[in-house]
């Protein structure tokens, strides 16, 4: 009896001590536990050690408060102009108060799934397929603020909603391929075309600009070809006209020089002072060389014509003393 009572007392010492351990709690961080007592809510427990009583306090619910991120299946819908599409959403939120989350509504994530699943349908239901498909940023905004409203009394703050995949129906695919390969084979030909019409534009400006400038060449050479002509013309001009200034100097200076063997030859025959016959010779000279002359009329002086009778009964004289010599 003895051990069997021992054995028992033993074990109610360590159910005490199980409980007296059990009774003692640790909350991690970023964590918040909700405490009921008797059935009701009591308190939230924050990041620590804490005591729980046995048989009259219970953990309702442990609630991490970080940032979660849900992939929530592709859901289908129609867009305005009856095209229907499947669009998968990936929703970040983050729970920021526990006691709402747990009393708040019944399977929370069933519950956010559902409701960003009606909200697509009814922002894309007003939108066609290619507002769709190139609206991505107008989507992910509304939803947002749509699922962050609604979830606001069950202590859930959605911060975020993105689409993941926007999949249109396969022939909707084929035709939005076909499309833009059109659209690029459109764009290559424009490309094509004003790349050809820049270069024959180039071509052109440049057949242009190597017209002016021959022709420019073609002007300065003549120009200048003009110039030489007219200095050569110059220089020759010069040339004449200084050489008929030499000629002209040269026989100012002849002229000069002639004067001047003339009036030295009078002095000089002025100062031999000449007998009067002496005169009538050489007056007689200067007759011969006017005779020489192409004058047509000559007026003989009286002193010549005496002296020329003088000359001639002279000339009688001689020649009949050389004829008797013979």
């Amino acid at each position: 009896m003895d051990g069997i009572l021992g054995i028992i007392v033993a074990g109610v010492i360590i159910f005490i001590l199980l409980v007296i351990i059990r009774c003692f709690r640790i909350v991690p961080q970023a964590h918040v536990f909700v405490i009921e007592r008797f059935g009701s809510f009591n308190s939230e427990w924050q990041t620590g050690v804490h005591i729980l009583f046995p048989f009259i306090d219970r953990i309702a619910g442990k609630v991490s408060l970080k940032e979660k991120v849900v992939d929530f299946k592709p859901q289908p819908v129609i867009t305005k102009d009856n095209v229907t599409m499947q669009i998968d959403t990936v929703v970040f939120y983050q729970i920021t108060d526990a006691k709402q989350y747990i009393y708040g509504v019944e399977k929370p994530l069933s519950a956010i799934e559902n409701l960003s699943a009606t909200t697509l349908r009814n922002i894309i239901g007003e939108m066609e397929l290619d507002a769709t498909l190139t609206s991505r940023d107008v989507i992910n905004t509304k939803i947002t603020s749509i699922l962050d409203q609604a979830t606001d009394r069950w202590g859930i703050k959605v911060n975020r909603v993105e689409l993941k995949n926007i999949l249109p129906p396969r022939e909707i695919q084929d035709a939005m391929e076909k499309q833009m390969k059109a659209e690029r084979e459109r764009r290559e030909k424009i490309l094509q075309a004003e790349g050809d019409k820049k270069s024959q534009i180039l071509v052109a400006e440049g057949e242009k600009e190597s017209q002016i400038l021959r022709a420019q060449a073609k002007k300065e050479a003549q120009i200048l070809e003009a110039e030489a002509e007219k200095q050569a013309m110059i220089l020759r001009a010069d040339a004449v006209r200084e050489q008929k200034v030499l000629e002209a100097t040269g026989e100012a200076q002849a002229i000069e020089l002639v004067q001047q063997a003339l009036a030295d030859s009078l002095i000089k025959l002025n100062n031999a002072a000449p007998s009067k016959k002496v005169i009538q010779l050489k007056a007689l000279e200067s007759f011969a060389k006017a005779a020489d002359g192409k004058a047509t009329k000559i007026i003989i002086p009286s002193e010549i014509q005496g002296l020329a009778g003088l000359a001639a009964s002279l000339k009688g004289v001689l020649d009949s003393d050389t004829s008797n010599e013979q």
